[in-house]
């Protein structure tokens, strides 16, 4: 079970947006999609840019703004290369105004 840790207020993060949060260490973006919020690693791993500053959000995928890599928010898998291999994903979830991570 994850513990979950507030990194802002869900009010942040508006539809279409992700935005990056470091959660002990760690860059973990949250995006808003579809109404729904998703969370993962905000490094993409062909090259190590951040997904959040830049990436195109289509329903559940994001797409690195560097290389065109895209991922499926939800699951972490590949849609697109050159990136192989998938980002980490993790729970999400607003508490009240609260926007939280579970790592």
């Amino acid at each position: 079970m994850p513990e979950f840790r507030s990194v802002g207020k869900g009010e942040e993060i508006g539809e279409g947006q992700a935005m990056a949060f470091d959660v002990d260490g760690q860059l973990i973006a949250v995006a808003r999609s579809g109404g729904e919020l998703f969370a993962f690693s905000d490094i993409c791993t062909h090259r190590q840019c951040n997904l959040s500053s830049g990436g195109d959000i289509d329903g559940t995928a994001i797409e690195c703004e560097c290389h065109g890599s895209r991922f499926d928010m939800k699951t972490g898998e590949v849609l697109d290369g050159p990136a192989v291999d998938p980002i980490e994903v993790f729970e999400v979830r607003e508490d009240g105004e609260d926007l939280q991570v579970g790592v």
